[in-house]
C-alpha cells in the first residue's frame, strides 16, 4: 500500500502552528519572519515525518521553480568545474537545482538554449557565454528574467556582470615579461565578439602604452575561439609574417597551451627561445611542462559570486539592490614558462 504524502496541514498538525507559519518555516527566504524557535520546531517535526516538499504545486502557488539556467561555452573547458561549484555552493543549500546548458559559443545555438531555459520556466540565467552583442538574453533580461552574466558582458544592456580584473593581470604580467628584458611582445588575442578577448586586447595595448613597449600590430593576432587548435593557428600565422618576438601574452591558457605546442613543432623551446603566458589558471597546470606562467582568476569564487548576485535579482525589492558591476582581483602566477629574453642578462 502506497503512503500517503506528508503535507504541510500535517506539519502544522504537529507543531500546534499555522500552515502557513509551516509554509514560511521551511522556505529559506522566508523563514527570517518568524523566530528562530518555531522554524526549528517546524523543521524538526518536518524531519521526522518525512516530508518533502511538493515543487510542481509549490511552483503554481508562488510561481517560482527553484531551477535557474546556467549557461556555459564549452563544457570540455576545465576552468567551469570551479565555477559551476562555486555557483551551487550557494543555490543549493537553498533548495535550487540548476540546469546546466553547453553553447559551443554558436549564437544561434545559444539563443535556442536561452528559449529552452525559459520554456522549462528557470527563475533565473547565470550567463557565462554572453556575446558582446547578445539580443536572446538581452531579451530575456526586459522581459524580467533575473539574468547575470559571468566573466563576460553585454553591452549596451543593464544586465549585472562579473568579470575579472583584465587590465590588472595584463598589466601586471606585461611588466613581468619586460622586467625579464623581452620588448618584441605578441599578444594572442581572444574572439573579439567576446567581451573576455575584446577587453583583454584593450588591456594589452593600454599596459603597453604605459609600459613604454612597442605595441607593434603585427604581433597581434585574434583567435576565433578560446582552444588549443587557435592557439597553434595564430602563432603559425605569427612566424610567417617573419616579424621578431620573444614573448608571447596569451588571452586564455588554452591559447598558451596551443603555442607552445605549435613553437615545439618548429623546434622553438619555451622558455628559451620564447616565453608564453596564459589567462586564467586552470586546473592541471602544475602538472604540465613546461608549467605554465598565467593570471589567476578566482573561479569559485567567481560563480558564488554570480550566484549571490542572482539572488538578489530574484528576490529584489527595487533595481537598486542588485550591483551591476563586479569585478574581481587577479594574481600573477609566475612559473616556468617564462625566462629572460633571450640574449639578454636579465
Amino acid at each position: 500500500m502506497l503512503k500517503k504524502r506528508v503535507t504541510l496541514k500535517d506539519i502544522a498538525k504537529v507543531t500546534g502552528v499555522h500552515v502557513s507559519t509551516v509554509s514560511r518555516a521551511l522556505d529559506p527566504h522566508e523563514c527570517k519572519s518568524i523566530t528562530e524557535e518555531v522554524a526549528n520546531r517546524v523543521r524538526a517535526a518536518a524531519d521526522m515525518l518525512g516530508y518533502r516538499p511538493n515543487r510542481i504545486a509549490s511552483g503554481l502557488r508562488t510561481n517560482r521553480t527553484m531551477t535557474v539556467g546556467v549557461m556555459i561555452p564549452d563544457i570540455t573547458n576545465v576552468i567551469f568545474p570551479p565555477i559551476l561549484r562555486g555557483i551551487e555552493s550557494v543555490l543549493e543549500p537553498l533548495g535550487y537545482a540548476s540546469i546546466i546548458v553547453n553553447t559551443d559559443s554558436e549564437r544561434e545555438r545559444e539563443g535556442r538554449l536561452v528559449n529552452v531555459l525559459r520554456d522549462r520556466g528557470v527563475d533565473g540565467i547565470i550567463h557565462a557565454a554572453a556575446l558582446r552583442s547578445d539580443p536572446s538574453i538581452a531579451q530575456a533580461a526586459e522581459e524580467g528574467l533575473a539574468v547575470v552574466t559571468l566573466n563576460r558582458r553585454v553591452e549596451r544592456s543593464d544586465i549585472p556582470y562579473v568579470v575579472n580584473d583584465e587590465d590588472a593581470g595584463i598589466h601586471g604580467m606585461l611588466r613581468h615579461l619586460r622586467d625579464l628584458g623581452h620588448r618584441h611582445i605578441a599578444h594572442l588575442a581572444g574572439p573579439q565578439d567576446l567581451s573576455t578577448g575584446q577587453l583583454r586586447l584593450t588591456a594589452f595595448r593600454k599596459a603597453a602604452a604605459d609600459l613604454s613597449i612597442e605595441c607593434d600590430e603585427q604581433l597581434i593576432v585574434e583567435a576565433t575561439r578560446f582552444d588549443e587548435a587557435e592557439g597553434a593557428r595564430c602563432v603559425d600565422t605569427l612566424l610567417q609574417t617573419g616579424r621578431k618576438f620573444t614573448a608571447l601574452l596569451c588571452a586564455n591558457d588554452r591559447l598558451a597551451l596551443g603555442a607552445i605546442d605549435c613553437l615545439r613543432r618548429h623546434g622553438l623551446d619555451c622558455p628559451e627561445n620564447v616565453s608564453v603566458t596564459g589567462f586564467n589558471d586552470m586546473p592541471f597546470l602544475e602538472w604540465l611542462r613546461p608549467r605554465l606562467t598565467t593570471i589567476r582568476i578566482q573561479q569559485h569564487e567567481a560563480g558564488r559570486k554570480a550566484a549571490e548576485i542572482l539572488l538578489l535579482a530574484m528576490h529584489r525589492e527595487t533595481a537598486a539592490d542588485v550591483p551591476i558591476e563586479t569585478i574581481l582581483p587577479v594574481e600573477i602566477v609566475i612559473r616556468d614558462s617564462t625566462g629572460p629574453c633571450p640574449g639578454n642578462a636579465a
